[in-house]
């Protein structure tokens, strides 16, 4: 019983991290820049306190236009939103 908990638990682990990565899978090459993304954030009202590289994908970490914190992830290519949490 316990290895089956054990195997459950590092299979969820495994999948949850592995979602924004199936999505993010772009060449570097074809990367936009950071600062084009902070751009776009700010420009549809966000408020943007740092982006960062998270499993081949861009981080957001900000305040979006209605006012609440948002942990977002955005392909570096296109800056197609795969994954958002929000919070209060």
């Amino acid at each position: 019983m316990r290895i089956f908990v054990a195997v459950l638990a590092t299979t969820a682990l495994l999948g949850s991290s592995a979602h924004a990565s199936d999505k993010c899978s772009v060449p570097m090459n074809d990367w936009q820049p950071r600062e084009a993304l902070k751009t776009k954030l700010e420009g549809e009202g966000w408020k943007v306190r740092s982006i960062k590289t998270e499993d081949g994908c861009y981080e957001a970490y900000a305040i979006d236009a209605k006012g609440k914190k948002v942990e977002a992830y955005f392909n570096p290519k296109t800056f197609e939103a795969v994954s958002t949490k929000s919070g209060d």
